[in-house]
């Protein structure tokens, strides 16, 4: 270490360094033993230079702020700690409504300078320690309001030592991540605040900090361990469910006061001691919830999450999305969704883009494929037909269920023969393109095999036939027609067999098209959960119907239903959907929410219903299934070639026995027994199955 410090002074001139600092003064937790190189630049050339040499002799650094949210180590790090020092990085200024914050000052004093002005946007973040860098780069909040909601500039100086400057779109702001770049040191922040009162903030802040102090543990902490899984899944809510709260680890402590916080209480304690307890809370949450705990903290130790992560490993899932039928950009969309839903959940996830119908290895390598794949083949059965035919385990409906539900006409024809309300249908063709006179005006025409309201259209008047067949049957040869039913249009999602509120459905122009689900030219849709223009007994019959379809088609985990229901109250089936769609517009996630369930719980429960099931391969001549099937029909050829070869070798030595006077018909005999075998095995086996 000393080597290092001798180059860093030979880089940076004047730079204060110091040797074996501990982590009980670098922390707010005080967990570990010492670092043993610390620098702390003073300006922005002190920082660049350092920055580049790190760069160029690949020495691994980790920045500190105040250390409210870092744990530390028990070895020796093998690097260079960089802390801010200095008044440049620790001013404060203000321009009207515009707040340049050095990285080095503490969030407190923003808060409380901002208040002081009559400027809000800021105070409820009262009571956070840590300084403004700190708070910019995780992206910290409480109470609703997040650092980044304020933030229109962060500056600074990149890994490579180049100037840092991210304003407007590029400021992504993630829950407990900001949209600072890794490696990078930020030196300023700017915030934008709106004009308040200094009344009216200072009460905000006085609320605030009274509510910490009511929940909040006294002692040496980090602040909260692990990152909420949801607003209706707290980390402290699930580690307290547990019944945890109290529990110790040598002199590591959950807190008794919230669950998401752990107590250093001692001087002495050790980073492995923490670890432990930490692994012992993410194992009992994912057992009792079945949610994996992400940190929130920081290690120094880039060994530590790794650790905790392998000791209790996540389930891994496949997300599959996009495909390439019209509705792809929906399902690149959706699939993102569920697949930051299960990040936040725990899961190990990938997000797969999904171009061509196939098997692919990360399909086979992972515990269970989630599809998110709208029209075409991934939801018209043909990719779980694949999964089926190698034994991939997968979330949602399977081949069978996934082909009738997608099949409009196929539906039309389950629906007739199990007497599910319906509205009456015809099929129509190229060759049979007649007007049907019998089901009367308007007329709604669709393409059997597309969703996302692709390829429907309304016939409000005859003349309109011709020209409404002519771009129909640009999409499919086969056209289903049915009659328009005037009424209050629904959709009732079924999830594991039992049906979730319904929505009621208002759009703009009383026609749920493209427009009306994701365009909005014609005005939004409105949402109604639960239903506001029906009545409780007709809500519960098309939730009945619904529960009856997801049975009928043979469908899991997950179909939504869509019905139009009548003014006399009858609710009829419009048509099914085995994989609906789960961006932020989508149905099922609302009714979810409504039901007290988070879209993180939604998703995790698809995954879970999958890894319940017994997983059955159905055969078929795909990958190594081809391979083996091949192989066992040539060793059985040969070996009936051999047994032949052998019996006319016994047969040939028995025929000259005898011609030569010798018994030679045991030889015969059993010849003919050997070509005679399979014969009689296959007769005898069929006397054993009567």
């Amino acid at each position: 270490m000393g080597d290092l410090k001798s180059r860093v002074e030979s880089a940076v001139p004047g730079i204060r360094l110091r040797t074996n600092v501990s982590y009980k003064e670098l922390t707010t937790l005080g967990v570990g033993t010492d670092l043993p190189l610390l620098a702390e630049p003073e300006n922005n050339e002190q920082l660049r230079k350092l920055l580049r040499f790190v760069r160029r002799t690949g020495t691994p650094y980790f920045v500190f702020g105040s250390g409210s949210n870092v744990i530390g180590m028990d070895m020796p790090y093998r690097g260079l700690g960089i802390r801010l020092a200095g008044e440049e990085f620790s001013r404060i200024e203000r321009r009207d409504g515009v707040f340049i914050c050095g990285a080095r000052a503490q969030l407190a004093e923003l808060v409380n300078a901002a208040a002081a002005a009559g400027l809000a946007g800021v105070s409820g973040l009262a009571g956070i320690p840590g300084t403004i860098g700190g708070a910019a780069r995780m992206n910290a909040g409480a109470n609703g309001v997040e650092t980044g909601s304020a933030v229109t500039g962060i500056y600074g100086i990149s890994a490579d030592g180049t100037p840092l400057v991210m304003e407007g779109k590029t400021l992504e702001w993630r829950y407990r991540k900001g949209p600072v770049p890794d490696g990078a040191v930020v030196t300023s922040v700017k915030f934008e605040l709106a004009p308040s009162t200094p009344e009216a903030e200072k009460r905000i802040i006085s609320e605030v900090l009274a509510a910490r102090r009511e929940r909040e543990p006294r002692g040496r902490t980090a602040g909260c361990a692990f990152r909420n899984v949801s607003g209706t899944e707290p980390a402290g809510k699930l580690i307290d469910r547990c019944g945890l709260k109290g529990l110790r680890c040598e002199d590591m402590q959950i807190s008794d006061k919230h669950a998401n916080y752990m107590v250093n209480l001692s001087g002495d304690t050790m980073a492995s001691d923490y670890l432990r307890l930490l692994i012992f809370i993410r194992r009992a949450v994912s057992d009792r919830s079945g949610f994996f705990l992400k940190l929130e903290q920081i290690p120094v130790d880039p060994e530590f999450e790794k650790t905790l992560y392998r000791e209790v490993p996540a389930i891994k899932v496949n997300v599959l999305c996009g495909g390439v039928s019209s509705e792809r950009e929906v399902s690149l969309r959706s699939g993102s969704a569920v697949a930051e839903a299960l990040r936040n959940g725990g899961f190990d996830v990938e997000l797969s883009d999904i171009t061509r119908c196939r098997i692919t290895g990360s399909m086979r390598s992972c515990d269970v494929v989630y599809p998110v794949l709208h029209g075409g083949f991934g939801e018209d059965g043909r990719i779980q037909k694949l999964m089926e035919r190698e034994g991939v385990r997968f979330a949602c409906s399977g081949s069978a269920a996934c082909a009738a539900v997608m099949d409009k006409i196929v539906t039309k024809r389950l629906l007739d023969k199990t007497k599910m309300p319906t509205a009456p249908w015809r099929i129509v063709t190229r060759d049979n393109c007649a007007f049907p006179e019998e089901l009367g005006l308007p007329l709604i025409i669709k393409v059997p095999n597309e969703g996302s309201t692709v390829g429907i259209v309304k016939v409000d008047r005859k003349e309109d036939w011709v020209k409404a067949l002519e771009s129909e049957f640009k999409l499919a040869d086969e056209l289903l027609v049915e009659s328009f039913i005037k009424g209050i249009e629904i959709s009732v999602p079924v999830v594991c067999g039992k049906a979730f509120e319904a929505i009621e459905i208002r759009s703009p122009s009383g026609f749920y098209d493209w427009d009306a689900k994701y365009v909005y030219k014609n005005g939004h849709t409105q949402y109604f959960c639960p239903p506001e223009s029906l009545k409780s007994e007709e809500i519960a019959r098309a939730k009945q119907l619904a529960e009856a379809f997801y049975f009928v088609t043979g469908c899991r985990d997950l179909v939504r239903v869509d019905f139009i229901v009548a003014p006399d109250g009858t609710p009829y089936i419009l048509e099914g959907n085995a994989l609906p769609g789960c961006t932020a517009t989508s149905l099922v996630p609302k009714a979810a929410q409504v039901g007290g369930i988070s879209f993180e719980a939604l998703t995790a429960g698809m995954v879970y219903s999958a890894m319940r099931r017994p997983i059955f391969r159905t055969g078929g001549e795909s990958g190594s299934s081809i391979v083996t099937g091949r192989l066992a029909r040539v060793c059985l050829w040969m070996f009936r070639i051999t047994l032949v070869l052998c019996a006319l070798v016994l047969a040939t030595s028995g025929l000259v026995a005898l011609f030569t006077g010798l018994p030679g018909w045991p030889l015969v005999v059993a010849a003919g027994l050997m070509v005679l075998a399979e014969i009689m095995f296959t007769w005898l086996k069929s006397i054993g199955k009567k």
